[in-house]
C-alpha cells in the first residue's frame, strides 16, 4: 500500500522556488509526525524539515532554516514543502515520510515507519 505520495519535483535554476506536496493516506492514523528527507546520489538520507500533523512547532535542518517552509492544509491530509533561494546542493531526491515520535526535532530515518517514492529536485547553475 502506498501512505505518502509525493509530487511538486521539478528543474530549476539557482535562487529559483519549488513547492512539494506530501498526500498522507487514511491509512495513516498514528504516526502523525511527518517530515521531508531528501537524498543526494552517493549519500545518507537526511532530515529537512518536520512537522506534527495536527499542531506544533516546525523544526528544519540547518541548511534550509529561512528558506525552506514546511506546512499542512486545513484538512491535514497535505504536507507542503515550500523551497524557496534553491541551490545546487539541495538536489536530491525528496521523500515525505511520517513516524509516531513525539518531537522535537526531525529524528533519525530509522524512526520513520511510512516513506513515500521520493520525488526528484534538481537545481541548476
Amino acid at each position: 500500500q502506498v501512505h505518502l505520495v509525493e509530487s511538486g519535483g521539478g528543474s530549476v535554476q539557482v535562487g529559483g522556488s519549488l513547492r512539494l506536496s506530501c498526500a498522507v493516506s487514511k491509512t495513516i492514523v498514528d504516526a502523525n509526525y511527518i517530515a521531508w528527507f531528501r537524498q543526494a546520489p552517493g549519500q545518507g538520507r537526511e532530515g529537512v524539515a518536520a512537522v506534527y500533523r495536527w499542531a506544533g512547532t516546525p523544526h528544519y535542518a540547518d541548511s534550509v532554516r529561512g528558506r525552506f517552509r514546511i506546512s499542512v492544509d486545513n484538512l491535514k491530509v497535505t504536507v507542503f514543502l515550500e523551497m524557496n533561494s534553491l541551490k545546487p546542493e539541495d538536489t536530491g531526491m525528496y521523500y515525505c515520510a511520517a513516524a509516531t515520535r513525539p518531537g522535537g526535532s526531525i529524528g533519525e530515518v530509522s524512526e520513520y515507519t511510512h516513506w513515500g517514492k521520493g520525488t526528484q529536485v534538481t537545481v541548476s547553475s
